[in-house]
């Protein structure tokens, strides 16, 4: 049975692979990676979880019923007990699917501008939930919630991840889902420290810089982040950011100005700084896979997330000890901070071994619980927004001569985790005579114009909003253009929009009022069937 040893018994190299945390295929089986480039197959993994005893796991893919099987898999390589974590920040439905599946965060900032409390008994709620339902399937640590304060639409990154606009939203609304998730052993994650909000770069590819003082930083980055260490959240996420006012010369993720400075000192945060993932093009393509994990510890990171060459990194981190660039001393403090943050998700017996951790088949029980999908529900419901006369008139029947056409355009079909034949966008219109014509990036941009003399009226679905490591970009000119083209043929029957409030902005100028327009900020088919009711019942 694992335990948690004695830090003093732990070699160097034994304490510093607890600081890693390596990155999962969620799946069971080597011929089921998706992201060969970042998920080890199962005889590497075994080797970094056993022999090097790296301290956790992130896990992306797979239903939430693989990742009982998958978590219980790791914790029994294991013999010091795992941090399992998932990007879990719209529910575990989000990720692995089963699980529910919650609005984007900015959702309820738009319920809290019409009903405050009750955006913040939502916000309790979905946290509570997702932190039961993440137990239920053997992940211990939520990253989550997303603190960042997202006033640029421009942002490709964060978006609709953040709870608001504003200092004021994001902290109530973060404050409440941390709250609603302290109802169970989880660890939280208020992320990306000092704030990513204001940024139009995706840290995924390059290193955005924040130009603002620290006036300004302190006004509008940093007071979620407060509000989320005074809320007790159990760790914080850096940001990969170059932030001159307060390092000219290192992202905030490697820059002790920043993270032992301003986060440990200055807001006086005792919980684990936890880096973003060092795989991302603004660390990775600038500082090395083993120079960036030393000097992310010099800088006062306890946790390294997703290093390029974990050995590697455990390695150069016990060469920086050796040389003196980081004293024995620093490690130790943060496994000492890893030892308590283990010991708030699991129960040791009076022995000092871990009682048993792993999900039981009755814990599936606890998924898609009825409160769960009505919180989501009403979420989507409530923050929904409807312009022109719904719903549809009747149409009439489709003829040779009358056809109706569902056009989705989507960023990458091949990656839609969304979208199915029997998913509400698809079926609904289907049921009603629509012929379905689906684009994506990938597509010709001639082919919905060549295709449109063919049709009588067409059903506008856009489902964009800002995606890692791509954005939507480069989709949002495409359906503007296409938005533009059935408005001027008369060919727009409706619109409906899932994902950015920001491109909604952009089409509500120039839509007829006779038009009719549903948006919602969800995707999910949940959300997908309740726009629709609106447009059809």
């Amino acid at each position: 049975m694992a335990s948690l040893p004695d830090i003093d018994r732990l070699s160097l190299a034994e304490q510093v692979a607890q600081m890693v945390v390596v990155r999962a295929s969620g799946y069971l089986f080597d011929h089921q990676i998706q992201y060969p480039e970042w998920e080890p197959p199962a005889a590497n993994l075994q080797q970094w979880v056993e022999n090097l005893g790296v301290g956790g796991v992130i896990l992306l893919g797979g239903s939430a019923g693989e990742i009982a099987l998958r978590s219980q898999q790791l914790q029994s390589w294991a013999k010091i007990p795992l941090l399992i974590a998932a990007d879990i920040e719209e529910g575990v439905g989000q990720r692995f699917s089963g699980a529910t599946w919650f609005p984007p965060p900015m959702a309820l900032s738009a319920i809290a501008r019409k009903n405050p409390s009750l955006a913040q008994e939502y916000a309790q709620q979905m946290g509570a939930s997702t932190a039961q339902e993440a137990l239920a399937i053997g992940i211990n640590w939520v990253l989550a919630p997303v603190v960042d304060v997202n006033n640029n639409p421009a942002n490709p990154v964060i978006n609709v991840r953040a709870f608001g606009e504003t200092p004021a939203e994001v902290s109530q609304l973060a404050t409440a889902f941390i709250q609603g998730a302290q109802r169970h052993p989880v660890l939280t994650t208020a992320k990306h420290f000092p704030g990513h909000g204001d940024t139009a770069v995706d840290s995924h590819l390059e290193l955005p810089v924040l130009p603002h003082s620290a006036e300004r930083l302190a006004e509008i980055e940093l007071p979620p982040f407060d509000a989320a260490i005074r809320a007790s959240v159990d760790s914080v996420m850096s940001a990969h950011l170059l932030i001159p006012a307060w390092d000219a010369e290192r992202p905030a993720t490697l820059s002790p100005a920043i993270l032992t400075g301003q986060l440990r000192e200055k807001l006086g945060f005792e919980g684990l700084i936890v880096t973003d993932a060092l795989v991302m093009g603004a660390i990775a393509n600038r500082y090395g896979a083993n120079e960036a994990p030393v000097m992310a510890v010099e800088a006062g990171a306890d946790i390294l997330l997703m290093p390029v060459d974990p050995p590697g990194a455990i390695q150069a981190v016990c060469d920086a000890v050796a040389a003196g660039r980081i004293s024995p001393e620093r490690i130790r403090a943060s496994v000492e901070r890893i030892w308590k943050a283990k010991l708030k998700v699991f129960s040791l017996s009076d022995s000092g071994e871990v009682k048993e951790t792993q999900p039981s088949p009755n814990s599936l029980n606890l998924l898609a619980q009825p409160l769960a999908l009505e919180t989501a529900a009403n979420i989507l419901r409530h923050a929904q927004l409807i312009h022109g006369s719904v719903p549809l008139p009747p149409e009439e029947a489709p003829t040779p001569n009358h056809k109706l056409r569902n056009l989705i355009v989507v960023d990458n079909a091949l990656g839609c985790d969304f979208l199915g034949r029997q998913t509400p966008a698809v079926a609904l219109p289907k049921q009603r005579g629509y012929q379905l014509q689906l684009l994506d990036r990938n597509s010709p941009s001639t082919l919905a114009a060549e295709d449109s003399e063919n049709f009588s009226s067409t059903l506008l679905q856009l489902f964009i909003r800002g995606n890692p490591f791509r954005g939507s970009a480069g989709l949002t000119p495409v359906a503007q253009d296409l938005f533009k083209k059935l408005l001027k043929t008369g060919e727009l029957k409706a619109l409906v929009i899932y994902g950015s409030p920001y491109l909604l902005q952009q089409f509500i100028p120039e839509l007829p009022t006779e038009v009719p327009c549903v948006f919602s900020y969800g995707q999910m088919p949940a959300a997908q069937a309740i726009a629709l009711e609106v447009l059809f019942s």
